[in-house]
């Protein structure tokens, strides 16, 4: 499988074939960036809901998937079930906006929705789509705490004729075999902008510390190998030094700033490679006495408490990572079931947060 970023080179063209242009329609409301300006002008499928949310491309090449490849018959989506397995536990902001986009749009469409939370155990996370296929969905939507073991659900789904949409992490397995669909933002270019503005703020020299995400999933890979990418090419007076996983928490993030201050208490900038870590490097900068922009920090997901710590002078970007995937989801599940052709790679629109629109976008944030 290609990468994500190959994604945002397709054409309008390729899209306008699969039949999905004419059903995604753009919602806007989100900060924009000097990135998104320039992202405006190459052609897009739009979608989105809740303040946000383009998709801007389709798998590499036009990859697409339909319903005789897959396997299965049409049905009318307003007469399914939907089954929507959540992966953590909803204390983070971003799983919270998730799950409400889902909530709402089956909502909007009369669509009896099924919904499920892992609470952060794989193990559980996997029961509970098993129950939901038990429980009679027709269609799966499957927010992923890990992108490996999924071959139960897999097999069970496919022995159905289920079909399965990804969102926000990947599954590993066949496009158009094992799943339909995967919607996300690209990852790697989050990690090639987050280098971006952690180059504006330090100057482009110094020393770096990265709180990677949890292991085992696309998405901490793929932030990593575009933010070294970047500072590689763009900073070499930049070195990362430093890199320990804070798991996507807060209190985790927290822990490994603090051990961070005690091995190199000359660090200059913390790129976070979510919200929840960066405001838990914040909490122990705090704790050892340091001031608001004494140490740069870079984060990804968009949360308004992230977004006020740029305003507060704590944090100097965050790099959105949208989470409001519900329109997208039931727009490709609807286009699916009524048999046309599908992208099997759908790359949601992010925005971004810095210091000039933080204050007057602080309500557009999650």
């Amino acid at each position: 499988m290609k990468p994500i970023s190959s994604l945002r080179r397709t054409s309008a063209r390729a899209l306008l074939a699969t039949g999905l242009i004419t059903s995604l329609a753009l919602v806007s409301g989100c900060a924009k960036s000097e990135d998104d300006a320039a992202a405006d002008k190459k052609p897009a499928a739009q979608g989105g809901s809740g303040g946000a949310a383009a998709a801007s491309g389709t798998g590499a090449g036009g990859r697409t998937c339909t319903l005789d490849a897959f396997g299965g018959k049409k049905l009318d989506l307003k007469n399914a079930t939907v089954g929507f397995s959540q992966s953590e536990k909803e204390a983070n902001p971003f799983r919270i906006a998730e799950t409400a986009s889902l909530k709402a749009e089956a909502e909007k469409r009369g669509i009896k929705l099924l919904t499920a939370n892992g609470q952060s155990q794989f193990s559980k996370q996997i029961s509970d789509v098993q129950d939901l296929i038990a429980k009679g969905a027709d269609l799966l939507v499957i927010a992923p705490l890990n992108s490996d073991g999924w071959q139960p659900v897999l097999s069970s789904a496919r022995a159905r004729h289920i079909p399965i949409v990804t969102v926000d992490r990947k599954i590993n397995g066949t496009a158009c075999k094992d799943y339909v669909s995967f919607i996300g933002s690209d990852f790697v270019e989050q990690g090639r902008r987050a280098a971006d503005r952690m180059i504006e703020a330090t100057g482009g020299k110094g020393e770096l510390a990265i709180l990677l995400g949890a292991a085992g999933n696309n998405v901490t890979t793929e932030r990593t190998k575009g933010f070294e990418q970047r500072i590689e090419e763009k900073a070499p007076g930049l070195k990362v030094v430093f890199q320990q996983t804070g798991e996507f928490s807060r209190e985790k993030g927290q822990s490994v700033t603090e051990q961070l201050i005690q091995s190199k208490p000359g660090i200059d900038g913390i790129y976070a490679e979510n919200d929840e870590m960066g405001l838990g490097a914040v909490n122990a900068l705090k704790g050892a006495g340091k001031q608001p922009g004494d140490v740069k920090i870079v984060t990804v997901d968009g949360t308004r408490s992230a977004v006020q710590g740029i305003v507060d002078g704590w944090i100097d970007g965050v790099i959105e990572s949208n989470p409001r995937f519900g329109p997208l989801a039931f727009q490709t599940l609807d286009a699916f079931t009524k048999g046309q052709k599908v992208p099997q790679d759908i790359v949601i629109k992010d925005s971004a947060y810095t210091k000039d629109n933080a204050k007057a976008d602080l309500a557009k944030a999650y």
